[in-house]
């Protein structure tokens, strides 16, 4: 007996016919073999003014799956691939629908709370779709807690004389720093985010201290034009001990956060909660190289942001340095 498949338009035909011919329900269904609760629901579906004709019957169909289609566009294949795809490299459901919107002249395609329940929903859960969620916590923590230099580290400015522009995202060039240790206190990543794009950058260090804090800091901020790096705000981490270098070699400013106020430099804390998701917390840091570390923070750097209007970082910090380049030859041809 065939199960779950639609009823086809060659079976609507035999099911007018047997019915004119005055078979039962229960005839007609062992005849197509098909259960006799689906013939008899198809027959009610798909009935018109108290007759069943085939024609008819496969217009109704074809209309109700439209609607169907219209309402859930889960249903729609090529849809479908957009949202699992996006899920897959770690988007929201957010993100997922506003790029979609933007891609199609600011129609909306799908509402991100319709991927939300589709992905809680008995569906979802049977492909297992939760697991693509990036989870934000309320309370996060560190894979391990560091100590505080703040009464140590040279020359330390405050947050709180930090530029307004700087503070309200308005200007390109400023910078959030951030480090967590791996498993066993080995190895650590040093993770770098500019303010205004969200572009995000992280490097590998051998061991969390103002040696290779440092070296990180000047092999990031080296290659770049001087007005994509105006500022870096810090923790009190023994890593930064040296951020007087940057100011010496580099002519950028330096501030730093009062102790244990990580929401100071949260867009930071945000993208390293991102990052976990590919390097999980008790993750030895041993077996990771830098190549892969570059591979995520690509595709990091790939997703489409609400801040952004759905840009991406990389599309955001791009348009940024090339904004610089354009000024710069203007400049030189005045």
């Amino acid at each position: 007996m065939k199960k779950h498949n639609k009823i086809t338009a060659q079976e609507r035909d035999q099911i007018t016919v047997s019915l004119a011919a005055g078979l039962s329900l229960r005839k007609i269904a062992a005849k197509l073999g098909r259960s006799v609760s689906s013939i008899s629901d198809e027959v009610q579906r798909n009935s018109f003014r108290g007759r069943y004709q085939a024609i008819k019957a496969q217009e109704l169909s074809e209309r109700r799956n439209r609607v169907s289609r219209a309402t859930n566009p889960l249903k729609n294949s090529r849809i479908y691939s957009c949202v699992y795809e996006g899920l897959r490299r770690g988007w929201s459901p957010e993100e997922i629908a506003g790029k979609l919107r933007k891609d199609n002249g600011g129609r909306t395609i799908i509402c991100h709370e319709t991927i939300y329940r589709y992905i809680y929903s008995k569906q979802g859960r049977k492909k297992n779709l939760r697991e693509y969620l990036v989870r934000g916590h309320q309370h996060r923590r560190k894979w391990y807690a560091r100590k505080s230099y703040r009464r140590g580290i040279p020359d330390r400015i405050s947050l709180d004389l930090r530029p307004k522009q700087a503070n309200n995202r308005t200007q390109f060039g400023h910078w959030e720093i951030d480090s967590v240790e791996g498993r066993r206190h080995k190895k650590g990543i040093h993770t770098f985010l500019e303010r205004k794009t969200r572009y995000y950058q992280a490097e590998l260090l051998e061991n969390i201290d103002s040696e290779f804090g440092v070296e990180a800091q000047l092999k990031v901020f080296k290659p770049l034009p001087s007005k994509a790096r105006l500022s870096a705000t810090f923790d009190n981490g023994k890593e930064n001990y040296n951020h007087t270098k940057l100011q010496t070699k580099l002519k950028m400013k330096t501030y730093f956060c009062d102790p244990n106020a990580a929401w100071q430099k949260g867009a930071n804390e945000h993208f390293n909660g991102v990052l976990r998701r590919y390097i999980p917390k008790k993750t030895d840091l041993t077996t990771v190289t830098q190549f892969e570390l570059d591979s995520i923070v690509e595709e990091i750097n790939n997703r489409p942001l609400k801040c952004l209007n759905y840009q991406t970082p990389n599309e955001a910090f791009n348009h940024e340095l090339q904004s610089i380049t354009n000024y710069s030859k203007c400049s030189d041809s005045d």
